[in-house]
């Protein structure tokens, strides 16, 4: 599975603006770069926590999905939010802490240009088990995730 590829088709992120810069076996990382359309302050730019957890999410993902090659939907996450980040870009670091045939832990880390840590958050995604069947295989037409390769 081509993870950079799949994540740089995935409308949410796009739309946000999240971009995965690295994905490999159980490491992930991204930026967002911040605007006027992230703030929760109508006066000056204070992003909402919605994007830095948008970030880490996705960041996370991406780093099981590379260790899984498959879709590894999110079932919690947990984040911290540690300073406002209020301009330039936030960066995502995230890795697999344990990788279970179910259930992978993530830690993600959030920080600003200078480094600041803006955010740290902790998330379990869904390796395997069930019927096989998600969101991204359903019958209607959308790509799976092999589609992808």
């Amino acid at each position: 599975m081509d993870v950079e590829r799949a994540f740089a088709q995935m409308p949410f992120a796009n739309h946000v603006g999240v971009e995965l810069t690295t994905a490999e076996p159980g490491h992930a990382e991204g930026v967002l770069s911040l605007a006027d359309e992230h703030s929760s302050n109508p006066n000056t730019l204070v992003a909402h926590g919605a994007v830095a957890y948008t970030l880490a999410d996705t960041v996370g993902g991406a780093a099981v999905v590379a260790a899984v090659e498959d879709v590894a939907p999110t079932i919690d996450m947990r984040i911290d939010y540690l300073a406002p980040a209020t301009g330039g870009a936030l960066h995502a670091s995230a890795d697999v802490v344990r990788l279970g045939s179910s259930v992978a832990t993530v830690n993600v880390s959030v920080t600003d240009d200078e480094g600041t840590d803006i955010a740290s958050a902790r998330g379990v995604y869904k390796t395997g088990g069930g019927d096989g069947r998600t969101a991204w295989n359903d019958d209607d037409g959308s790509p799976s995730p092999d589609e992808l390769e």
